[in-house]
């Protein structure tokens, strides 16, 4: 039997190693791993938003009504699925990056990727933590922190500007829960919101934009690594 002939067996061993996914070895589908992605980033997402809104509440700086509290980290139940779905954004990054001939190729590792999700939670601790003389300082500070955090792990015009977008667009959206009493801040200083909070939400696209196309690099690092085994 010929060479060819065997790596043409169903049974062989080349090719079972063809039909490995990067994320489970029986999916190779690729609509389908980009699916399992950004259950990922939804995941991720979720995880974040019940540790950083705990700190929120315990500082008292968002107030929920009594009725919709429902978890044990006393947050309105619809929080975590709303920023976990929102964390899908991270799924835009590495599709802009291509769309623009501009591959991302700044701190390509998880090391770097873990450190920016620890970067952006210090963040979110300083805005409910630390007391500042004012709430320009307060912004202000986090404003440079944010940029900080671009520039660290990311410094792509892409990243920068989708980060401003959506942070602005998420804002808006704020405004209009808070407008309609869905919640509160105890200390209003910009339209019915706190005027740090676009720093944050800058701050959480990067973060998510950095982990989604670390998951994006590794699919494409799996795929090319079992191309060159065939």
């Amino acid at each position: 039997m010929s060479n060819s002939d065997r790596r043409q067996r169903p049974g062989s061993k080349e090719s079972h190693r063809c039909s490995w996914g990067p994320y489970i070895s029986a999916i190779t589908n690729r609509t389908t791993n980009l699916f399992i992605r950004g259950g990922m980033l939804f995941s991720v997402g979720v995880f974040l938003a019940l540790v950083l809104n705990l700190l929120q509440v315990q500082r008292n700086v968002t107030l929920f009504p009594p009725d919709v509290i429902s978890s044990i980290f006393s947050s309105a139940w619809w929080v975590p699925p709303c920023c976990g779905t929102a964390s899908v954004i991270g799924l835009l990054y590495p599709c802009i990056d291509s769309r623009l001939g501009e591959p991302h190729k700044f701190k390509r590792e998880w090391s770097s990727v873990m450190r920016c999700v620890a970067v952006f939670v210090g963040i979110n601790h300083a805005s409910a933590k630390v007391d500042f003389a004012n709430n320009v300082q307060l912004s202000l500070t986090l404003a440079a922190l944010s940029i900080g955090l671009w520039w660290t792990f990311d410094r792509s015009r892409s990243g920068f500007g989708l980060g401003v977008s959506i942070s602005l667009l998420a804002t808006l959206a704020t405004q209009l829960l808070v407008y309609n009493g869905v919640f509160q801040y105890t200390s209003p200083d910009f339209l019915y919101i706190r005027s740090w909070l676009p720093c944050i939400f800058f701050a959480g696209v990067i973060t998510m934009g950095n982990i989604g196309r670390q998951l994006a690099l590794y699919e494409h690092s799996f795929l090319q690594q079992k191309t060159h085994q065939d």
